[in-house]
This record gives C-alpha cells, structure tokens and sequence, in this order.
C-alpha cells in the first residue's frame, strides 16, 4: 500500500489512521446533505500527481487526483473550454498555495479545491465530495 504524508497543518476530512499507517485526508470536505457514495478505486492505485478518470452513474465522469502532499480531489473531467473529457490527464500544481489543475488540451488552469477557472472568474468545473473509507477512495454525489 502507498504511505501517504499529509502536513499537519493541512485542513481537511481525517480518517482514522490504521496502526503504522500515515493518514489519507481528503481535499474537499462534503457539504451539508444526502449523498450517494461511488466507489472509484483503492487508494494503493492512486499515483501522486496523477490523474484517474472515474465514470459516475449516469455517464458522467471524474476526475480524481491524489496529491504529494495526501490529498484527495475530484473534479469533473469535462474541459468547460475544449468539451473534452481529457482532465484527468492534466498536470497538477499549485499557485499561491492553491492546488491547481492544467487542462493537457489549452493549458487553462483550476482550482482543484473549488473548479474555478483561475483566469477566468466566470467558468468552474464541478466538484465532487471525496472521502476514504477501508482502503477505498469514494466519491459523493449528491442526491436529486
């Protein structure tokens, strides 16, 4: 299993930590309401830095990335720009110590904690709620 090191100053969802184990916290903590979980992937599967392409009921798909750092994040994978469903290959960064993210296609850049487009206050990707549960990633869909 990959050993995650989250900075103690990181503020985000805790899960208990097995015995030896580095603690996983996810990036975006769920907001208020019912949620359906989906399972992605085992976290052991993530690669720091990278992304995963996760397909979500209904057709949708996500993109889900683990940090250097321990964090969890989804977004969605559609690029708002290009209308492709390539954000899970982008590149991850930061600026100004917010976790960005790069669309591989036009290069516009993301928060990953909250989708909005950093150079253009209009547009935003859609967030998804992330939490581990067992070795397992989930991602939080809300309920219609």
């Amino acid at each position: 299993m990959t050993t995650l090191v989250t900075p103690p100053e990181a503020v985000a969802a805790e899960v208990a930590p097995a015995a030896g184990r580095s603690v996983v916290r996810p990036g975006i903590l769920p907001s208020p309401g019912a949620r359906q979980w989906v399972s992605a992937c085992p976290v052991a599967a993530l690669v720091p830095g990278r992304g995963v392409a996760v397909l979500l009921p209904g057709g949708a798909q996500a993109a889900l990335f683990l940090l250097p750092n321990g964090m969890i994040y989804a977004v969605d994978n559609l690029d708002p720009y290009a209308r492709a469903a390539v954000l899970s290959r982008g590149l991850t960064g930061d600026r100004g110590g917010e976790p960005t993210l790069a669309s591989p296609l036009l290069k516009q850049v993301f928060s990953l904690r909250t989708g909005a487009a950093l150079d253009d206050p209009e547009v935003a990707l859609p967030t998804y709620a992330v939490r581990v549960q067992h070795g397992t990633v989930k991602i939080g869909l809300p309920l219609s």
